[in-house]
C-alpha cells in the first residue's frame, strides 16, 4: 500500500486529473474514489473500505487495479518520446531518396545521439549501415563499417544475454524440484558464462542482466560466501539505481525495477535483517501477481511464495493468507508449461487453504496438480506433494485414500533410499502414530519425532516444511 500511496502523491496535478477524469469515464468511479481518498485524504485502510462501501477482497482487488492503471498511464508518457524514436528510424529511407545527402546524414547523426541515449542498440545497426552506405567515398566509410560491426556484435550480446537469463530461470526451476548437483552445475557455468559477456562491452543494459542473474546465484546457490573478487551486493543494488534513475525513460528498465526490489527483499531475509526486508515486501506483494506471471525471463519469482510463507510464520499471520489469496491472485492465470511455477503455485495455494482449516480444498490444489502433470523426472517433489495431500486426507478422516497414498509414497522412498528423505520419513510416521490404534501417549510420540525432524536432506522445493508440527497440529491428528 505505501508504494500506490507514494506514487499516487508524486503525480502531477496533470496526471492526477488525467487518470481520475479516465476512471470517471470508464464507470470506474470506486477506483477514481479510491484514488481521490490517498491523493487528498489521510485515511487508514479500514476508513477507505468503510467509505468504499466494500470488504477487504473487493479492497485488494481495487487497489490492485488502480495500480496498475496507474502504472499504464505512467508507461504510455514514458515511451511518448521512445515512440517517436522508433518512427524515425523506419522513415529512413525515406530520407535518403528525399534529402540532400549532407541534410540525410546530420539528420541521421542526430538519430545515432538519441539511439545512444535510449540504448536502441538493434535501431544504431539500421543507422550505421546507412551512414556507411552515405560515406561510401569518402574516408569515413571505414569507421561507420567498424561503427556497424560492432554494434551487430553488441545487439548479439545483448540477444545472448536475454536468452541465457531466460535460460538460467528455467533452469534453476529444474534444479529447485530435482535437487541434482548436475543442475546445479549448469546453473554456475551459466552464471560464469553471462559474466563473460558482460565484461566484453562497457554497457549498463548487459551489467543489469548480468546483475539479475549474479545477485540472485549469489543468494540461493552460492549462499553469498564471503570472497573479495566480488563486489558487495548492496553496492551493485546501487549502481543499478543510479542506472534506472538515469535511464528513466527506458521501458524495461521500468518493469524490472520490481525485479530489483524483489532481489532487495530476498537479499535482506538471506541476512535476517528483517527490519530492512519489510520495506521491500509490500511493493513486492502488491505486484506479486504480476511478478509470477510476467518476469519469468528475469527472476525465479516462484521463490517469493515461499518468502511470503517464511515471513508469514515469522510474524503470525499465515491465517491471513487465505482471504488475500482470493483478492490478488483473482485475475492470476498460471503457465501450466512453466512447471516450477505451476508446482509452487499450487502448493502455495493448498498450504494456505490448510492454515485455515479448509482441507479438502486443499487436496483439490494437490489432487488437480498431480492428475494434470507428470512429474516422474522430480521424485523428491513428487513425494514432497503426495505428503502435503496425505495430512489432508487424514485431517479429513479418508483413510482409505490416506493408506493407499502412504503406500505409494513408501515405495517411492524405497527407490530414493531413505537417508535422502528423512523428514519425510519422520512427516509420515507423524501421521502413522495419529491412524494407529495404540491411544497411550500419542501426543508426545508425536511430539518428539517432530522436534527429531531435521532439514539436512531438504531439497530447495520442500513444502512440507511448512506444515509445522505445532500443539494445533498434535491436537487435531490425536483427537477422536
Amino acid at each position: 500500500m505505501a508504494k500506490l500511496k507514494n506514487i499516487i502523491k508524486q503525480l502531477s496535478a496533470d496526471d492526477y486529473d488525467s487518470i481520475y477524469t479516465s476512471l470517471m469515464e470508464s464507470n470506474a468511479e470506486k477506483s477514481a474514489f479510491l484514488l481521490k481518498y490517498m491523493r487528498e485524504k489521510q485515511l487508514s485502510d479500514s476508513k477507505i473500505m468503510e467509505e468504499l462501501d466494500v470488504n477487504t477482497n473487493a479492497y485488494y482487488t481495487l487497489r490492485s487495479r488502480l495500480n496498475q492503471k496507474i502504472e499504464e498511464y505512467l508507461l504510455k508518457q514514458m515511451e511518448s518520446p521512445r515512440t517517436e524514436l522508433l518512427k524515425k528510424v523506419a522513415n529512413i529511407n525515406e530520407i535518403i531518396f528525399t534529402k540532400k545527402q549532407a541534410i540525410a546524414i546530420a539528420t541521421l547523426k542526430k538519430l545515432e545521439r538519441e539511439l545512444l541515449e535510449y540504448d536502441l542498440s538493434n535501431e544504431l545497426t539500421v543507422v550505421y549501415k546507412n551512414l556507411k552506405k552515405l560515406h561510401l567515398n569518402s574516408s569515413d566509410y571505414f569507421t561507420y563499417s567498424q561503427l556497424y560491426n560492432r554494434h551487430i556484435a553488441y545487439m548479439l550480446a545483448v540477444d545472448k544475454a536475454e536468452d541465457m537469463l531466460a535460460d538460467y530461470f528455467k533452469k534453476f526451476g529444474i534444479y529447485a524440484l530435482s535437487g541434482e548437483e548436475s543442475d546445479k552445475f549448469n546453473l554456475t557455468l551459466l552464471n560464469n558464462e553471462m559474466t563473460n559477456v558482460a565484461s566484453m562491452y562497457e554497457s549498463h543494459r548487459l551489467r543489469i542482466y548480468q546483475s539479475c542473474m549474479s545477485l540472485f546465484h549469489r543468494l540461493f546457490i552460492e549462499e553469498d560466501k564471503t570472497t573479495d573478487s566480488l563486489e558487495p551486493i548492496e553496492d551493485v543494488l546501487e549502481y543499478v539505481n543510479g542506472i534506472f534513475k538515469m535511464y528513466e525513460t527506458d521501458s524495461i528498465y521500468y518493469h524490472l525495477k520490481l525485479v530489483f526490489e524483489y532481489l532487495k527483499l530476498e537479499y535482506y531475509n538471506h541476512y535476517k535483517v528483517y527490519k530492512k526486508a519489510e520495506k521491500f515486501f509490500e511493493d513486492v506483494n502488491d505486484g506479486s501477481a504480476m511478478l509470477l506471471s510476467n518476469y519469468n525471463l528475469f527472476t525465479y519469482s516462484a521463490q517469493f511464495l515461499s518468502t511470503k510463507l517464511e515471513r508469514a510464520f515469522r510474524m503470525n499471520v499465515q491465517a491471513q493468507l487465505y482471504d488475500e489469496n482470493e483478492a490478488m491472485f483473482d485475475n492470476f492465470e498460471y503457465d501450466e508449461d512453466n512447471i516450477a511455477l505451476y508446482v509452487n503455485y499450487v502448493s502455495y495455494r493448498a498450504i494456505c487453504c490448510y492454515y485455515v482449516d479448509k482441507y479438502s480444498e486443499a487436496s483439490k490444489w494437490l489432487n488437480d496438480l498431480l492428475n494434470d502433470l507428470s512429474l516422474k523426472r522430480f521424485p523428491y517433489a513428487t513425494i514432497e506433494i503426495k505428503s502435503i495431500l496425505a495430512l489432508q486426507y487424514c485431517l479429513m478422516g479418508e483413510m482409505d485414500l490416506f493408506n493407499q497414498l502412504i503406500n505409494s509414497i513408501q515405495r517411492q522412498i524405497r527407490i530414493l533410499g531413505k537417508e535422502d528423505c528423512r523428514h519425510i520419513v519422520s512427516f509420515l510416521k507423524i501421521m502413522k502414530i495419529a491412524t494407529s490404534d495404540a491411544k497411550r501417549e500419542k501426543e508426545d510420540k508425536i511430539r518428539a519425532v517432530g522436534e527429531r525432524m531435521s532439514d539436512e536432506d531438504r531439497k530447495l522445493f520442500s513444502p512440507t516444511k511448512y506444515i509445522y508440527v505445532d500443539e494445533k497440529l498434535i491436537k487435531l491428528l490425536c483427537k477422536d
